[in-house]
């Protein structure tokens, strides 16, 4: 699920090699079929255009991948871990921040607005606090059956855009994206979020960095006020 910018991409970006695919597989809640409207087909093998509106609207129904991430609205307090040295030893930059998600067009969609402080360097290479916000937003697309995402901040103008799965077993969100932090060096990422109960979430994300998955940040959240 899009938390924070790809930040750690972009810091790291001079040091990566063309990187390769990672990428895990799970399931969605049971029960979500997206449509089960046949289609007649019409001359040309396009269905008709009343069979077309039948599925359109079957396909704009919320199922139960939708209550999921409608079930996250609130807010949340956050401590983020991210390393940026290319030292394996080395200890990660820490930080604070909130995060508001919220539902839209009736449940259908879920968006996120998140703001912090962290430290970054400046022109002249010291570290200055600067303040981080980001806004995303996620839905269950009945179509792909797939979870969607796009990411937005203020430390880049792309947009960032990812599809996932959801494991109900072990509650956990697993997306998959690709980033170009600088013109003709795409990264894979693989983001992975876990419903720890209703109280707590935690966040990680992997990058590849030369054909080698690397974790680059870990978040934890805690709801601000207990649901």
């Amino acid at each position: 699920m899009k938390i924070l910018t790809p930040l750690i991409t972009i810091l790291f970006a001079a040091l990566i090699a063309t990187p390769s695919f990672a990428q895990t597989t799970s399931t969605s809640p049971a029960g979500t079929s997206s449509s089960g409207v046949a289609q007649s087909a019409a001359p040309g093998g396009q269905p008709n255009q009343q069979e077309m509106m039948k599925q359109i609207m079957e396909l704009s129904k919320l199922n139960e991948n939708h209550k999921l991430l409608s079930s996250l609205d609130g807010n949340w307090n956050y401590t983020i871990k991210f390393w940026m040295n290319p030292d394996p030893n080395a200890k990660p930059e820490e930080s604070k921040g909130t995060a508001v998600r919220k539902s839209i067009m009736d449940g259908r969609f879920s968006i996120m607005d998140v703001t912090g402080k962290m430290e970054m360097p400046g022109p002249d290479g010291k570290k200055k606090e600067m303040t981080f916000k980001g806004h995303g937003i996620e839905g269950y697309d009945n179509v792909k059956k797939k979870f969607v995402g796009s990411w937005i901040d203020n430390m880049g103008t792309g947009i960032m855009f990812s599809e996932g799965d959801y494991d109900p077993t072990t509650k956990t969100f697993t997306y998959t994206s690709e980033f170009e932090a600088i013109p003709g060096m795409k990264q894979q990422i693989r983001e992975v979020m876990k419903i720890v109960d209703n109280n707590h979430m935690a966040f990680e994300w992997y990058e590849n960095q030369g054909g080698q998955e690397k974790k680059t940040m870990e978040i934890n959240y805690t709801r601000a006020g207990k649901k």
